[in-house]
C-alpha cells in the first residue's frame, strides 16, 4: 500500500474555529493528509481512513462539540 497521488483531488483545507474531524474531515496515515471523503477507504491507497483524533486532548474536545450538538438538536425539537 502506497500514495499514488490520487488523494491530492481529495485534499481538505483547515476549518478555522472547529477542529477537523468535527467537520467530517477524515485522515489517511498512508497518505498523511486530511481528506474529504465518504467512503472508509482511502481513495489513493486503500487504507482505512481515521475518523478520529488519537490524542486524549482532541478526543475530549469533539465529544465536547458533539454533546453541544446533540443539546442543540433536542432544542431545536422541542420548538
Amino acid at each position: 500500500m502506497t500514495c499514488k497521488g490520487i488523494c491530492i483531488r481529495h485534499k481538505a483545507l483547515k476549518p478555522v474555529g472547529t477542529g477537523r474531524y468535527s467537520n467530517g474531515q477524515k485522515r489517511c496515515q498512508i497518505c498523511e493528509l486530511f481528506l474529504i471523503w465518504d467512503g472508509l477507504w482511502c481513495p489513493c491507497c486503500g487504507y482505512r481512513l481515521r475518523t478520529r483524533p488519537r490524542n486524549l486532548k482532541y478526543k475530549a474536545k469533539l465529544r465536547a462539540r458533539r454533546k453541544i450538538q446533540e443539546y442543540q438538536l433536542m432544542i431545536q425539537k422541542r420548538q
